[in-house]
């Protein structure tokens, strides 16, 4: 059996999680893995809870569901207190601290950043957060290469917001990099 990475993103509709599963996935399979991606949103879509699932693997993926994500990327307090308890025994939890405040107990590592204050305040826009959230998520699992998920990243995003976007990106990795070492 080859290896898989469950992820799950949770956050708020209006995020922007549902592209960033996209960007991961399509970031997989830009280093040669299989992937698939799956979403659903909350009763109202802005402001309703949303997820993401992405699985990637080595071999085929015979199902396409996430039961027990072995990395969890929660953005809002709800999603925190609806997910981490999904979450695999010795699981990562990355939780952004700017909306998440209080994590239940996990069986796992967990990592508390400001992901959408630093894109508020570093890259001058709040929206770009879940690019900013994607390069941490990147740098603390090494699921997907920097480069497949800059080029990934680059194909998904509307003209005109490139640099805008590598900045997102480049600042989540940093941020990451920094509580890794």
């Amino acid at each position: 059996m080859g290896e898989q990475s469950e992820l799950r993103l949770g956050g708020k509709g209006g995020q922007g999680l549902i592209l960033a599963g996209i960007i991961l996935a399509e970031a997989a399979i830009r280093d040669g893995k299989n992937s698939v991606q799956s979403q659903s949103y909350g009763p109202e879509a802005r402001g309703g809870a949303s997820r993401a699932e992405v699985i990637i693997g080595d071999e085929e993926i015979d199902y396409p569901k996430v039961s027990r994500p072995g990395v969890l990327l929660v953005m809002s307090q709800e999603a925190c207190d609806k997910f981490a308890g999904d979450l695999e025994r010795g699981g990562v939890l990355i939780a952004d601290s700017t909306y998440v405040h209080t994590i239940p107990e996990v069986d796992g590592v967990v990592y508390k950043l400001p992901i959408s204050l630093a894109a508020r305040e570093e890259v001058g826009k709040e929206m770009v957060a879940n690019v900013v959230a994607l390069g941490v998520m990147a740098r603390i699992t090494g699921v997907v290469s920097r480069q497949a998920l800059t080029e990934a990243l680059l194909a998904r995003i509307p003209r005109g917001t490139g640099e805008l976007n590598r900045k997102a990106l480049d600042l989540g990795w940093e941020m990451a990099e920094k509580i890794l070492h």
